[in-house]
């Protein structure tokens, strides 16, 4: 049966059976006569396409259809199943971070200094904050200036600190806040020594106070270092240490340590046997030991360090005795706080889970945290959330305005109070 839907002359279909529909079912002629002319339809069938090959319609009629565009699926509704990917994060981690500067003009600028102080770009941020000082004028302005007086801290200028103070008093008819003291180590000064306040988690970025430590001990200045505040420190610290209680053990120098019975502890559960890693953490731990541990208890270590390394540990020697007496450290005030201090880079805050359980309202003090990272701060929140879920109050104090802003955008102000210092 042959049809022709645009008058023109009748074309044979091609046989190609797996892709040509069923046609209807031929008409019966007498097989004597000859086959009549076909005409035209009157109106085209309904629900029934002919496609011939590969050839286009000669005259096709565009139809009228209003186009309908799906929105594209959110990435939620997406399966992230990859064993690399990291399922610590909540939703407040830095996974989560989405700085919106279509909202509110002000908070995108305060998220955009952010997030270059957090990724250690500091000539970025402060250009931003000197540009922005002068934008944003009045009270609005206010916590640009304290940002930028914060990152003068962090980067040690104390010239153009006290600069700032002046132009801020003028433009903002208040007192500038004042240059604040290195707070991870209080010295002060006894007779002919020193005393050191170790405290918070010290870092190779913020290690200031143990180079100073090591230049006194070698010059046998008899120093007093105080350890109960000191949380921890990472690979790099403990080696300096290391090397400078040995140093002075040797050279007879006077070193006296308070409160280390805690960071002794910390140290003795982090390291365990057959984990070739941090060895110079176990240097540190056997010289602490050699100070303020039993010959059996150092005994023991030394063999867990000969095993693990497949290197000879130290032998156990008698440490000489203090031959300059000094008056113990004064602290100040003693709370349940638990100090950091220092650059915090991809910290986890594991030790804080013990902290969580063994105190009722938990206190982390700040004011030594010079900066942190996205990567620590997301951490920081899987850490509290699980704790505030459960109706627990922590909080953290003393945070510079810069980590305190950060806390803010990674959500830490609905997991703990943060309490930041009046200016």
């Amino acid at each position: 049966m042959v049809f022709s839907f645009f008058k023109k002359q009748a074309q044979k279909m091609p046989e190609r059976p797996a892709a040509r529909p069923r046609p209807p079912a031929p008409e019966v002629r007498p097989e004597n006569l000859p086959p009549a002319e076909p005409e035209p339809l009157a109106e085209p069938l309904p629900d029934l396409e002919f496609t011939v090959g590969n050839r286009p319609s000669p005259t096709p009629k565009k139809p009228e259809v209003a186009l309908s565009v799906k929105p594209t699926p959110a990435s939620e509704d997406l399966d992230f199943t990859g064993e690399d990917f990291d399922r610590e994060f909540t939703e407040s981690s830095v996974m989560g971070i989405d700085v919106d500067h279509g909202g509110d003009p002000l908070q995108g600028d305060i998220e955009h200094v952010v997030v270059l102080f957090a990724n250690a770009q500091d000539a970025a941020a402060r250009s931003l904050l000197e540009t922005l000082v002068r934008t944003y004028p009045g009270s609005e302005g206010k916590r640009f200036w304290l940002l930028l007086f914060d990152l003068l801290q962090s980067l040690g200028e104390r010239a153009a600190f006290e600069k700032l103070g002046m132009e801020y008093a003028e433009v903002c008819e208040t007192s500038p806040p004042a240059w604040r003291q290195e707070e991870a180590a209080v010295v002060s000064k006894v007779g002919g020594g020193r005393q050191f306040v170790l405290q918070g988690v010290l870092t190779a970025e913020g290690a200031q106070p143990v180079a100073e430590l090591g230049m006194l001990i070698a010059q046998k200045v008899p120093v007093i270092v105080d350890c109960a505040r000191l949380v921890g420190c990472d690979d790099d610290v403990a080696g300096e240490l290391a090397d400078m209680l040995t140093r002075a053990r040797h050279a007879d120098a006077a070193v006296t340590l308070l409160g280390v019975e805690g960071f002794l502890g910390r140290l003795n559960e982090r390291l365990v046997a057959g984990e070739a890693t941090r060895a110079t953490t176990w240097l540190l731990l056997l010289e602490l030991l050699q100070r303020h541990g039993t010959q059996e208890t150092f005994e023991e270590r030394a063999v867990d360090y000969a095993v693990t390394f497949e290197l000879s540990p130290p032998s156990w020697e008698a440490v000489p005795p203090v031959r300059v007496a000094l008056p113990a450290v004064s602290a100040g005030p003693s709370d349940d706080a638990y100090y950091f201090s220092g650059e915090l880079k991809n910290y986890r805050f594991d030790e804080l889970l013990k902290v969580f359980e063994e105190v009722e309202i938990p206190i982390l003090d700040f004011a030594g945290v010079r900066r942190m990272d996205f990567f620590s701060a997301g951490q920081l929140v899987n850490r509290i959330a699980p704790f505030k879920a459960k109706g627990r109050d922590i909080v953290i104090r003393s945070p510079s305005h810069l980590v305190a802003e950060l806390m803010a955008v990674v959500g830490l102000n609905k997991q703990a109070r943060i309490i930041v210092p009046k200016s």
